[in-house]
């Protein structure tokens, strides 16, 4: 029954992916909404967040991320987040726990499970800028980022 679930959250999320890219890269761009958080070299916009009452109260997000060159985060986990990202432009450089450091390019993804250690997060370009979407399904009752330990 777990893997179901994790199916589910899986089959919403890249539904939800498929709709949002349309959106981002289509003629409905000029509609989205203005930015919900910022950092110096980070942008990021919500595009959509809905409460999934028959999926035991979790929520979807999706969320457009832009990095200048060079801009990065600390390690840092998602605690009750399954994380799905989807590269759109540039490069993206991931560390996700043991696994090996990857530079991926627009149209790979990536798949973080809930508490794993997101050791790297980067733009490693000089010169181009980075976006990519970020789709969650998250446990409301969780933070949603905390810094690695």
């Amino acid at each position: 029954m777990k893997a179901r679930s994790i199916l589910s959250h899986v089959a919403v999320a890249a539904t939800a992916s498929l709709a949002t890219l349309l959106v981002a890269t289509g003629p409905l761009r000029p509609l989205l909404p203005t930015e919900a958080q910022a950092q110096a070299g980070q942008r990021t916009t919500d595009l959509f967040k809905q409460e999934m009452a028959d999926v035991m109260g979790r929520n979807l997000t999706v969320r457009l991320t832009e990095r200048d060159p060079g801009n990065g985060s600390a390690a840092h986990r998602h605690p009750g987040s399954h994380t799905v990202g989807y590269i759109l432009e540039g490069t993206y450089e991931v560390k996700i726990d043991e696994g090996p450091a990857r530079t991926l390019k627009a149209g790979e993804v990536f798949y973080e499970y809930p508490n794993a250690l997101h050791a790297i997060s980067r733009n490693p370009s000089t010169t181009e800028k980075l976006k990519y979407l970020i789709i969650q399904v998250s446990d409301p009752s969780k933070p949603s980022t905390v810094p690695a330990q």
